[in-house]
């Protein structure tokens, strides 16, 4: 790969605590990745297009609402609409670990827990895309 991974970090609906979002922005940059963080209260529609524009590897999204049940499948369904096949739609925040399951089992990636190491998630993502998107 000849450029850095592009990494889209985003909010989705009425959910305004950012803070966990703007640390793993700052911590994939620090990793050596390009980050573009879409800020506060997106729709699905809204992230799946900028990842589009942006060309990224990776979607990040951060939920504390309790929406994830919703958001992560409307999020799926778009990407699988735009052929987005080979980016990966990871995230974090309140998710109970049955939940998590599920979703990975719609084909959402690994979902982490706060207090994950930021490390952790670094390396996730490096490696799904090393492993998986087509250049």
């Amino acid at each position: 790969m000849n450029r850095p991974i592009r990494v889209l970090v985003a909010k989705v609906g009425l959910d305004g605590h950012d803070r966990g979002a703007k640390v793993i922005a700052t911590a994939l940059r620090d990793a050596g990745m390009e980050v573009i963080y879409t800020g506060l209260r997106q729709t699905p529609e809204m992230v799946v297009s900028a990842a589009l524009q942006e060309d990224v590897d990776a979607i990040g999204i951060s939920i504390l609402s309790g929406a994830h049940q919703t958001v992560f499948p409307k999020i799926i369904a778009l990407m699988k609409e735009k052929d987005m096949n080979d980016v990966l739609l990871t995230g974090g925040g309140i998710i109970p670990e049955d939940d998590m399951k599920t979703l990975h089992e719609q084909g959402v990636g690994k979902l982490f827990a706060p207090g994950t190491p930021t490390a952790e998630i670094a390396t996730y993502i490096t490696n799904w895309v090393k492993e998986n998107r087509k250049f």
